[in-house]
């Protein structure tokens, strides 16, 4: 599960680097930076982090992860 989750992570700070390279490549004289490149990888970023989410808390419930907590010693 841990390699999975780190995945997770790798694949959501990807496509946040594809979406910077589209946004410093935008086309000369294009005030926003939203070109379709940007925007999808910002919405595979999104989704990513939501299926993660999802995941971790599918995870939870099946009882494949257990929290740990703070010791109060």
């Amino acid at each position: 599960m841990t390699y999975l989750i780190v995945l997770a992570f790798a694949a959501i700070l990807a496509a946040l680097l594809w979406a910077g390279v589209a946004m410093v490549r935008k086309p000369s004289g294009e005030k926003p930076p939203k070109s379709p490149a940007m925007m999808r990888a910002l919405a595979l970023r999104v989704a990513l982090s939501i299926a993660l989410f999802a995941g971790i808390w599918m995870a939870y419930h099946l009882g494949w992860i257990q929290p740990t907590g703070l010791r109060t010693h």
